[in-house]
């Protein structure tokens, strides 16, 4: 069968494609119209579909609009209690309407659609079905945690054959995500956007608080829980156009510790429902790496996996492999996250001829940017297809040497961001042992935080946080032969098979997708080669 995902109720609108059960392409709206989370996350905007990321789906496949099977939407409008906390009350009329209108929206959108065949997905079902059902594990019990769904904020349960069972969930107002979502505006961040901020924040501080969000923040004990409402000022006065201080910090680290405590208590009270050795996670609250990684560590399970792309653009994928399961499809595991666009080098060779740049054609990319970085250089590393999902996992990379402290402001600067931002290891599979402790290995997606050993933390300053702690990506060579030979190169020079990865992107800006967006991202801030598949481009 083949069965298209929608995401576009929230934020960072997406399109999944699956065909006989196996996943084909997956791209956030973003990434095409340039513009940060696709659209706000306001009912107003939900009318606004990933048009572009849908299309491209369907033109990797080869297929037209009136071929598919099926269309799965991520969201529910039945399901909506208006009497219910946590809304829009002024609003949520309007994304109700927008949502049932839904699939004529689409036939508009896709011209030849039926609109017959578009189908309503419940949309924490949908971010439950993202990990659980892409996961490599098979059965597994699933988490479900973010903002807010129709009416609820939470689930949790199993699932056994492809099939869900559902054994707790959590109406709104009474939400996990909602909570983190306002401490991110009261620092003077952008809410449903900047919550890892918060989370990079909290490492700065120490958890003085925690005592007072105990009672403000607790499991219930029969899956659910609660979250008070929060006086914030009465912590620390609300950030208007400066920076976070220490009370901030503060705060911010209480917060982010009674969020673990309490996910660690619906984790233990699932496990104990389903005896599941396997635990998936999806939903924004699943992008907290720090969570995870103490749920691997002091949880009851044996493997933690979490969808790589575990916000809203998660859930067209979700979306269309529930429906993939509900019609009787084996379902294939996902085998990575690059599952967007992608460039030949003759394609990528004439935008650099119409560009008018300089370029060579190296006879081994990898191992001229590893000399690059060696010389500690910035690169721009732009290789293979996207990512889908928040995270540049050496695909659409901005690399750096990682012996080098002055690197983390550096680089920071280079993509216009706060100083507190700590930067990411990207690590060979086979060494990530010797270097990072505590958290899970391998580990591809960049999910979870290691402690980095403490011989290793002076030679790889710029990706030790203050807290002495990294957020890894390990690289096998198996899965990705060029990046994985880059790292060799650049080991075989340093002693080091660790380089800094962050994604690449300026502030405010989506990450870049496109030969184009490379280009223009190179033009425009101080990066001293573009690794565009493989042609080199450097700063004259």
């Amino acid at each position: 069968m083949r069965i298209l995902g929608i995401n576009a109720i929230f934020h960072d609108p997406a399109a999944a494609l699956i065909v006989d059960g196996e996943i084909v392409a997956a791209a956030e709206e973003e990434r095409f119209t340039r513009r940060k989370h696709g659209k706000r996350p306001v009912p107003f905007s939900s009318w606004e579909l990933p048009e572009q990321a849908a299309a491209w789906c369907l033109e990797r496949a080869g297929l037209r609009p009136e071929e598919l099977d099926a269309v799965g939407y991520s969201y529910d409008p039945r399901l909506v209690d208006h009497s219910l906390g946590g809304l829009d009350q002024k609003s949520e009329n309007t994304r109700t309407d927008y949502a049932f209108r839904a699939p004529a929206f689409l036939t508009a959108a896709l011209p030849g659609l039926d609109p017959s065949i578009v189908r309503f997905v419940r949309h924490h079902l949908a971010h439950a079905a993202s990990a659980a059902l892409a996961a490599p594990s098979g059965d597994s019990a699933v988490l479900v945690a973010d903002g807010r769904g129709e009416s609820q904020s939470y689930l949790a349960g199993e699932y056994r054959d492809g099939k869900f069972v559902e054994l707790a969930a959590q109406q709104l107002p009474h939400s996990l995500g909602l909570m983190y979502e306002d401490l991110t505006e009261h620092l003077g961040f952008t809410r449903s956007s900047d919550e890892y901020k918060v989370m990079a924040l909290a490492s700065y501080g120490t958890p003085r608080f925690l005592d007072r969000f105990r009672e403000l923040v607790y499991a219930t004990g029969d899956g659910g829980f609660r979250t008070e409402p929060v006086d914030w000022a009465g912590f620390a006065p609300a950030v208007v156009g400066g920076a976070p201080g220490p009370d901030h910090a503060d705060l911010a680290a209480s917060v982010q510790r009674r969020l673990e405590d309490v996910l660690l208590e619906l984790t233990s009270w699932l496990h104990r429902q389903t005896g599941q050795r396997n635990l998936t996670l999806a939903g924004g609250i699943a992008l907290n790496c720090v969570a995870n990684t103490r749920l691997h560590a002091e949880g009851p399970y044996d493997r933690v996996w979490v969808q790589p792309a575990s916000g809203d653009a998660g859930t067209a994928l979700g979306a269309a492999l529930q429906l993939a399961a509900e019609f009787g499809e084996r379902v294939i595991p996902m085998r990575g996250a690059d599952l967007g666009r992608e460039w030949t080098d003759t394609e990528l060779e004439n935008v650099l001829r119409t560009a008018k740049v300089r370029y060579t054609k190296s006879a081994d990319i990898a191992a001229e940017v590893a000399e690059a970085l060696a010389e500690d250089q910035v690169v721009a590393w732009f290789q293979g297809r996207a990512e889908f999902g928040p995270r540049a996992l050496g695909h659409r990379s901005l690399l750096a040497h990682p012996g080098r402290s002055a690197n983390l402001e550096r680089l920071n600067d280079v993509k216009g961001r706060e100083q507190f931002r700590p930067l990411a290891p990207m690590v060979l599979a086979d060494r990530a042992s010797e270097i990072f402790e505590r958290g899970p290995l391998p580990s591809p997606y960049m999910l979870f935080v290691h402690d980095v050993a403490p011989h290793w933390r002076a030679r790889i300053p710029a990706v030790t946080h203050v807290d002495g702690t990294a957020r890894v990506q390990t690289v096998d060579p198996a899965e990705d032969p060029v990046l994985a030979r880059m790292l060799s190169e650049f080991d075989r020079r340093t002693g080091l098979p660790v380089v800094v990865n962050t994604s690449l992107n300026t502030a405010g800006r989506p990450m870049v997708d496109s030969p184009r967006d490379a280009l223009e991202c190179f033009g425009s801030a101080p990066i001293d080669l573009l690794a565009l598949g493989p042609f080199a481009v450097r700063r004259s």
